[in-house]
């Protein structure tokens, strides 16, 4: 019998799921590293364990602290989130081993979608159709040369474990290969402690489109449509919808039933991704396959009605999904941005430091999935990543209008944000035609910079003072209630 859940993450995720558990009426224990005391995730938690120093491979990757805290607090499950060790094989062999319950694919499914030369030859044999690459790492360089020829320039070099856009590299001609392969192998080793890397044909203005799927230990598996993520900056979404606008039924078929195909080559269970690269013939290609909950999974929920974690428990469990391929009706549509604390004009550098103040949206149809407060320092060893915005309508025009007014209605004070950067691409015309590509921001905005940094200012302060309590003044007329505006003295916006 599920009790306590132990959640081995931290910010939005681990808030979203905490929240998930409660409904569900478990228990919640939380974890956080020093520079996270106080933090949200930690003050929704029934039970909240230090397991650490700030560096991630002291506290959030340390399988053995988190083992400790789940036996600490008695807990009888651990869900991963994303991120971290959600997609470590290795760390949910640990759990089990522990006698505690993963929430999440089995270690098998784990590893063999975690290896993209492993996942290739996986899925292939399925019926699966896979980027052109090679199928052995390309540790070789005078056999990459070979490769890369036989592919034809432009091909990109991937590590073979982990994702995020680490371990990628772009090669227009063999005189860049050599130095390509050389710093992809370094940051795959830095960054999965695997430096194998592999060659992939570079694809045309390629759309990213992903099925959401989910199975159960009896026998269900369905997909839950497709999602759509071709923005982003560095090989990492940006915004993400639902639909995607240019998948037609026919086409919608094609992809997911090799989305379920790809799952049932692994026995899959519990919620998981599969990505495909969409080009502009119709033909797609697997990608890779992400065996966690996704960063946008609250799209998908938006349109469908189903609470994906809420379907991970259950399986978890060993309870049946309770709904099949026929249950599920998406309606409308639904986008996601990710805000992140981060100078889009400065190449994207991260932007640490005291959150002043924060006002998040709400109204009809908007959702915001938040890991962050008021008053706590954003820290800089983890992802900048402070909430993620997501709004629905009946129609993409509608939802696009919802989101664009919900990012108007934000506020943050303190980190510079990519806030402003994100309405520019919402509103850019070939965004509103639904005409993306993986390659749009370095197509229409190679060197964006804020256009009015004066008036944003001034928006975001009358924004936050609009939220100050109403004062109580005294006989001479001065407020008795110190606010941030009376005593914060010099303090600085952005850098």
């Amino acid at each position: 019998m599920l009790r306590t859940v132990l959640i081995a993450n931290r910010g939005e995720i681990a808030v979203r799921i905490a929240r998930a558990c409660h409904a569900a009426g478990l228990r919640v224990v939380a974890v956080y590293s020093e520079s996270d005391r106080g933090a949200p995730h930690t003050l929704v938690a029934d039970r909240a364990v230090c397991i650490g120093p700030p560096p991630a491979r002291d506290s959030y990757l340390s399988v053995p602290a988190l083992l400790a805290a789940a036996r600490a607090t008695e807990a009888d499950a651990v869900h991963p989130g994303y991120g971290f060790l959600a997609e470590n094989a290795s760390f949910a062999r640990a759990v089990g081993d522990a006698g505690l319950i993963w929430i999440g694919p089995s270690p098998a499914a784990i590893a063999t979608m975690g290896d993209k030369l492993t996942a290739r030859a996986t899925v292939e044999p399925a019926g699966v159709p896979v980027v052109p690459g090679t199928s052995v790492a390309a540790d070789d360089l005078d056999a990459a040369r070979r490769q890369a020829a036989a592919l034809g320039y432009p091909v990109l070099v991937k590590a073979a474990a982990g994702g995020g856009g680490k371990g990628m590299r772009t090669v227009a001609s063999e005189l860049e290969l050599a130095d390509a392969v050389a710093a992809a192998t370094r940051e795959a080793e830095a960054a999965f402690a695997d430096g194998r890397v592999y060659l992939e044909k570079l694809l045309a203005r390629p759309r990213h489109v992903e099925v959401q799927v989910l199975g159960d230990a009896h026998g269900t598996l369905v997909h839950l449509g497709e999602r759509e993520c071709s923005i982003q900056r560095r090989h990492q979404k940006i915004i993400e919808e639902t639909p995607c606008p240019v998948m037609t039924p026919a086409l919608r078929e094609r992809v997911t039933s090799a989305a379920l195909a790809a799952a049932r080559a692994v026995g899959y269970t519990s919620t998981g991704t599969v990505e495909f690269l969409l080009d502009a013939d119709g033909k797609f290609y697997f990608l890779e396959m992400n065996t966690r909950l996704q960063v946008e999974h609250p799209i998908t929920e938006l349109v469908t009605g189903i609470d994906l974690v809420v379907a991970q428990l259950r399986v978890a469990q060993g309870q049946p999904l309770g709904f099949g391929q026929n249950d599920i009706a998406p309606r409308g549509h639904a986008l996601e941005v990710r805000v992140y604390a981060e100078d889009p004009g400065a190449s994207f550098f991260p932007s640490a430091g005291p959150l002043l103040a924060l006002r998040e949206p709400t109204g009809p149809g908007v959702r915001v999935d938040s890991g962050v407060a008021a008053g706590m320092t954003i820290p800089v060893e983890y992802d900048p990543l402070l909430s993620k915005i997501s709004a629905w309508g009946p129609t993409r025009g509608d939802a696009i209008t919802r989101l664009i007014a919900a990012l108007e209605d934000t506020a943050v004070v303190g980190p510079t944000t990519n806030l402003a950067f994100l309405l520019d691409i919402l509103a850019h015309p070939a965004f509103g035609r639904g005409d993306t590509h993986t390659g749009f921001l370095a197509e229409h905005f190679p060197k964006w910079q804020p256009a009015h940094a004066a008036e944003e200012i001034a928006a975001l302060v009358a924004a936050v003072s609009a939220q100050r309590p109403a004062a109580h003044s005294g006989a001479g007329g001065e407020s008795k209630l110190p606010t941030p505006w009376d005593t914060l003295g010099a303090w600085r916006l952005g850098r």
